[in-house]
């Protein structure tokens, strides 16, 4: 797949599921993924997707799996998405300000971790 996320895929509110990993995607990720609200796994990364993570991603309360590594997306983790009870999360360091010794993309089950600990992770 090439192109732009579609914006209309936010419609589909029945969606569990979104792998669109490993294409050719570029542009932002469309805030109107966060309408989503049956979605448990976001996979978008292996793109080259831009610009930073919509905060919209935070109304996503049923997300337990997000991939946005191996993207070119800037800025840091919004507020509302480290509120979620994520089981998985993979970033590339530099997004959320980490800095980590080893690889370029940091990936944590967040399953077993304390609930304050996340921000801490992320910031």
């Amino acid at each position: 797949m090439e192109g732009a996320i579609p914006p209309e895929l936010g419609q589909l509110s029945n969606l569990t599921a979104l792998w669109l990993n490993g294409n050719e995607l570029e542009g932002a990720i469309p805030p109107e993924l966060g309408q989503l609200s049956s979605l448990t796994e976001l996979w978008l990364n292996g793109n080259q997707l831009t610009g930073t993570i919509p905060a919209e991603l935070g109304q996503l309360t049923n997300l337990t799996h997000l991939s946005l590594d191996r993207n070119r997306l800037t800025g840091e983790l919004p507020r509302e998405l480290q509120e979620l009870r994520l089981e998985f999360l993979a970033l590339d360091p530099s997004l959320a300000g980490l800095s980590l010794s080893s690889g370029s993309v940091w990936r944590e089950s967040l399953l077993n971790a304390p609930r304050r600990a996340m921000p801490r992770l992320l910031k």
